[in-house]
């Protein structure tokens, strides 16, 4: 949809989730950005046929400000912060898809391993779930020929960003039939919907989406919207049998994006349980979405097969390129789906 104002097409997310007033009755059509500009200049509605005053200083325009200077932030599509820890050492930024982030004195004689254990005294993150991601490429511990992989045999250099990216379980190879189960409540006073999508990808090359509207595809089938209004719970699941799985996918995003609201923080407790289709109730990992409450979509998890081909199930993060440079491609991707309303 194209802003009144600017006339630019705009994410849902960029306009606002109810008018400026309870006493306008026309439809929200002018952008966050144009409507608080407007406001902040006219102080009235900037709708043709209403013209209400509008002080610059109401509780709504103070929200409006608010939601803006929280969603909207900017980044360059090659991004790499500068860190000046002062002194003469060298440092390089480990950044996470949640958008957690810190630093560790660079040497490019450090093994892959050592800048892994590094990671977990500062992070918190086991060395086992962490995959690290530099210009992206995967950076293996080990050398093909046995020995220990360095920081100089990747071309890292001072000052550059390493992504590190959290598994969240390794799925055993005599799994086949598994569930992704999506829950989430009401947003006050109204029923409303989060989107669960399965994205499709062939390495970086998006293939299909599986989605309520498009609700099979050879190894991956969609409930549709599954509503409890006596209790306002909603309830998304996307089975995936892993073993019909076409052999030139390798990446399965599962990506939620709010359908009405203008971020996720509308939905109460939105989370993710994944388990085997044999054994319902016994939950194999799970995930929420605090991070990421003031996004308009998330990427729940990724599933992804390693060297060997199996299967491994990744952390979540927001779809935001200046918090996974590496990712940046996919997630660029991802983005341009969802607001075509794939």
């Amino acid at each position: 949809m194209a802003c009144i104002i600017c006339k630019i097409e705009k994410l849902r997310n960029e306009y606002p989730s109810h008018n400026v007033s309870k006493d306008c009755d026309h439809p929200s059509l002018t952008c966050l950005r144009c409507i608080v500009k407007y406001i902040d200049e006219q102080e009235q509605c900037p709708h043709p046929e209403c013209g209400l005053v509008i002080g610059n200083q109401s509780e709504t325009m103070l929200l409006f400000k608010a939601i803006l200077s929280k969603q909207f932030k900017e980044y360059e599509s090659a991004y790499t912060p500068l860190v000046d820890m002062g002194g003469s050492n060298q440092y390089i930024n480990i950044t996470g898809l949640t958008g957690e982030s810190t630093t560790v004195l660079f040497s490019p004689s450090m093994t892959v391993d050592q800048l892994k254990s590094q990671i977990q005294i500062k992070l918190k993150h086991e060395k086992i779930r962490q995959k690290l991601l530099y210009e992206g490429k995967e950076m293996n511990v080990y050398q093909t020929n046995g020995g220990m992989a360095t920081l100089s045999e990747y071309g890292v250099k001072p000052n550059s960003t390493i992504c590190v990216v959290i598994c969240l379980y390794s799925i055993p190879e005599h799994f086949d039939d598994v569930v992704f189960d999506l829950y989430w409540g009401y947003p006050y006073n109204r029923t409303d919907y989060l989107d669960a999508s399965c994205l499709l990808f062939q390495g970086t090359f998006y293939k299909r989406v599986i989605d309520y509207r498009d609700i099979n595809y050879v190894a991956v089938s969609h409930s549709g919207d599954m509503m409890d209004n006596r209790r306002r719970i909603g309830h998304h699941k996307i089975n995936v049998s892993l073993k019909k799985i076409p052999s030139n996918i390798t990446h399965l995003f599962f990506t939620l994006s709010a359908y009405n609201s203008t971020n996720i923080a509308q939905y109460p407790n939105p989370s993710l349980k994944f388990y085997d289709a044999s054994k319902p109730g016994k939950d194999l990992c799970k995930t929420t979405f605090h991070h990421a409450r003031n996004s308009q979509a998330v990427i729940m998890c990724s599933v992804s097969r390693n060297t060997q081909g199996h299967w491994e199930i990744f952390e979540s993060g927001q779809l935001s390129a200046g918090n996974a440079k590496n990712y940046e491609r996919l997630i660029h991707t991802i983005q341009q789906l969802i607001s075509r309303g794939v």
